[in-house]
């Protein structure tokens, strides 16, 4: 028997003013692996990351994650789950360790303090842990806010386009660090635009078009759904130097290097 889906997601449809933003999606996120949910601006993938999370109500249809239904019994899933928006909710007046110390307080856990220096640790934040948030880098702040929603060990993490505005090494930075959710086990739905990420970081990719789930697989699958590419060979223009060089000849060296 397979095992059953971390995120089940059956029939699920959302409007807003008569607006259809998600038509009939059907989803399924096996345990401990990471999909990426790709899709244009607009196509909905915000909304239904909203409903797994318990933040919208669905018109009609089902989700479950972890095995809790997202209407029926939404504080469990809200224990089960972490969610990370576009934006890191980080407090930029505390350092990186209050910040951690402050959720695993929140949560009513034991020894706030090693729990924060142990995800410290985990996300290389260790040397700037006593550093105010003001401080850090994009890719800095967004590693701490991947950190904070760790704090409890939720089974799954939303993480809703998480390096959208950071640059090209942030964002290396945080794909390290959903690989590393990945490893430990965690079920990951990340919500992007980006393909790069998706191909690099994804065991599976949904296509959310028009309110529908278009296509649904690996990248292996998905690059099988078109024909193999063509190997075409182009005449090649020859570049200004190599004119100028053709011209010219001997008579562009150096009047010193000339006998």
């Amino acid at each position: 028997m397979p095992p059953t889906p971390a995120i089940q997601i059956d029939g699920i449809t959302k409007s807003y003013g008569g607006n259809p933003v998600l038509r009939g999606v059907d989803l399924d996120v096996a345990p401990g692996t990471i999909l990426a949910l790709l899709g244009s601006n607009g196509a909905g993938k915000t909304t239904l990351v909203r409903i797994l999370s318990t933040l919208l109500r669905a018109d009609t249809g089902t989700a479950a994650v972890h095995g809790f239904d997202v209407t029926g019994e939404p504080a469990r899933v809200r224990e089960a789950i972490s969610l990370t928006g576009q934006f890191a909710a980080v407090d930029e007046i505390l350092t990186g360790r209050e910040n951690l110390v402050l959720v695993a307080r929140l949560r009513h856990l034991e020894d706030p303090g090693q729990i924060a220096d142990e995800l410290l640790a985990r996300f290389s934040l260790t040397d700037a842990g006593r550093r105010r948030v003001a401080t850090y880098s994009g890719g800095m702040r967004r590693r701490l806010d991947i950190a904070m929603s760790l704090i409890g060990d939720p089974p799954v993490i939303l993480l809703d386009e998480p390096t959208t505005g950071l640059d090209p090494q942030a964002r290396l930075e945080v794909w390290d660090a959903v690989r590393e959710l990945a490893q430990g086990g965690t079920t990951v739905l990340l919500t992007t635009q980006y393909l790069e990420e998706a191909e690099q970081l994804a065991d599976r990719i949904a296509i959310l078009h028009r309110g529908r789930i278009v296509v649904n697989g690996t990248l292996a699958e998905l690059k099988a759904l078109l024909p193999p590419a063509k190997i075409e060979y182009v005449e090649k223009q020859p570049s200004l130097e190599e004119v100028f060089l053709a011209l010219v000849g001997d008579d562009a060296a150096p009047a010193h290097e000339q006998a």
